[in-house]
């Protein structure tokens, strides 16, 4: 059909272009000279208009015109099918999105982001809760220029997580902490299951990295379509899906911050990498939803890089690659050390157990601030007290706390939720996994990991964006989205880890 010829070719028009501008985003987080700020917020602020002009073309809007009832003639898991709906739905939403708003919007997160790069340096909120006020106020007219249902961050939801709402969330958030809360208290009131101290041995960034990329390989990623390089907040982005880049820091004071940084973006590309050939450059060749995607990372992470199948396999190997820290230690001591459940003040070094208190705080002060029943001069404030409710540390300084995320300097408003659904997801995904697979944990043991990747990839990874978020999880698994497979986990291990 010519009208499907034309639109896969202005899809990959608009593809290469968003590349281009991701590519920019990479360097400026990696490499860019601080004095190229300016000029690169305004080129990038160029291609995302040249961008949304060919997302809201007459020409695209004829051809999908032409197209009128062709996705809903196609059996569900058809590409092109999925090709059209996703393309009907981007140019419905972009063509309520005046290119003003868009260039607009584009120079706003570049300026946030550099603002935020200061701010969270000197430590200081104030100089950064203008950037952060502008970027609230273009999310609330970016969702009133779109339109939503029930609520206005229902619009913010739905960039990250199709179908979310915060009934929902709130709903799903309040039965998660309802169920771990009890856990968390009893595993704190058991007191310490090892020495922790172990964690804090110095281990220079060299030895870091080389031992978080030997493990990285193992599980998948190769140099051939990847790269590893630092930046101040660990993120994956890619170009296509031979052109994956992921990033960490270093805390040669603290080495799982690096390692268990790479690993969780070593979900993410896999992810991305997996993506089938045929998608590339279409609409599809991304993960169909941030929870999916997180649900990757933090499988990656937490389920095979903290179990203790893994260290039974991987801790003569790190004895290797650093001796001054694993010489002494058994499997069963870094499994413990690694697993420690502690209140703390950062996020991405939060124990599973404790994990999704900080997304639910996050989510909380994001929709006050959105709905404007918190200013967003006390969002420090607030912060501190529901880090102190939820979790009973408060921090220091606002680099600790209110500043430590790269989401709201980024506009990436109404994404936070989606960690903890990716949490859920993850567990459910590992359930139906071990059905074909058997015991995960031999499997890890064993050195073969990969093959729980391999599954991922027949199962999740390859479709892209041909399925939905709750199509795709009930294909995989045969069920609709249960917080049970997380809780029950949760439960057995660290009942099993604290001895309660």
């Amino acid at each position: 059909m010519d009208a499907i010829k034309e639109l896969k070719t202005l899809l990959g028009q608009i593809s290469d272009l968003n590349a281009a501008m991701g590519l920019m985003s990479w360097d400026q987080e990696t490499y860019m000279p601080e004095k190229a700020a300016d000029v690169r917020a305004q080129q990038m602020a160029t291609l995302a208009r040249l961008s949304h002009e060919m997302t809201t073309s007459d020409r695209l809007g004829q051809l999908l015109e032409d197209l009128k009832g062709f996705e809903d003639a196609q059996p569900e898991g058809s590409m092109e099918g999925a090709m059209v709906r996703e393309a009907r739905r981007d140019y419905a939403n972009a063509t309520k999105l005046p290119v003003e708003f868009v260039e607009r919007a584009t120079l706003a997160r570049n300026r946030a982001h550099h603002a935020w790069i200061k701010a969270r340096k000197e430590s200081n909120f104030g100089m950064f809760q203008g950037n952060l006020q502008e970027m609230l106020d273009i999310a609330r007219e970016g969702a009133e220029l779109v339109g939503y249902e029930e609520h206005p961050y229902n619009a913010a939801l739905d960039d990250y997580e199709r179908g979310a709402k915060v009934s929902e969330i709130k709903e799903t958030f309040a039965n998660l902490r309802d169920q771990t809360l009890p856990l968390l208290r009893a595993v704190i009131e058991a007191g310490d299951a090892t020495d922790y101290s172990v964690l804090n041995r110095p281990l220079a960034a060299e030895k870091q990295k080389a031992f978080a990329l030997k493990v990285a390989q193992d599980l998948g990623l190769s140099p051939e379509f990847s790269r590893l390089d630092t930046t101040t907040h660990p993120f994956q982005t890619n170009f296509s899906t031979n052109d994956i880049r992921i990033t960490t820091r270093y805390d040669e004071g603290y080495w799982p911050t690096a390692l268990y940084g790479v690993w969780h973006e070593t979900g993410h590309g896999l992810y991305e990498h997996g993506v089938g050939a045929a998608l590339e450059r279409t609409n599809l060749a991304r993960g169909t939803s941030l929870g999916i995607h997180e649900s990757q990372s933090r499988m990656v992470e937490n389920m095979i890089c903290r179990s203790r199948a893994f260290w039974q396999h991987y801790a003569e190997d790190f004895k290797r690659f650093a001796p001054e820290v694993a010489s002494d230690l058994s499997a069963e001591d870094l499994y413990r050390a690694v697993n420690r459940v502690e209140p703390s003040l950062i996020r991405v070094e939060a124990d599973e157990l404790t994990y999704n208190f900080h997304i639910m705080l996050r989510f909380e002060l994001e929709l006050a601030i959105f709905e404007g029943s918190l200013a967003v001069k006390d969002l420090p404030e607030a912060w501190n007290q529901k880090m102190q409710d939820y979790l009973g540390v408060t921090p220091p300084n606002d680099a600790q706390g209110v500043l430590q995320d790269i989401h709201w300097s980024s506009g990436l408003i109404g994404y936070f939720p989606t960690y903890s659904l990716g949490n859920l997801y993850g567990c459910q995904l590992w359930n139906a996994a071990s059905r074909d697979l058997g015991d995960m944990d031999e499997l890890i043991a064993r050195g073969e990991a990969r093959k729980i990747m391999e599954w991922m990839r027949d199962n999740v990874h390859q479709y892209g964006k041909i399925y939905t978020p709750r199509q795709l999880i009930e294909k995989a698994t045969g069920d609709s989205l249960k917080a049970d497979h997380y809780v029950d986990y949760l439960n057995k291990k660290y009942r099993d880890v604290y001895g309660i």
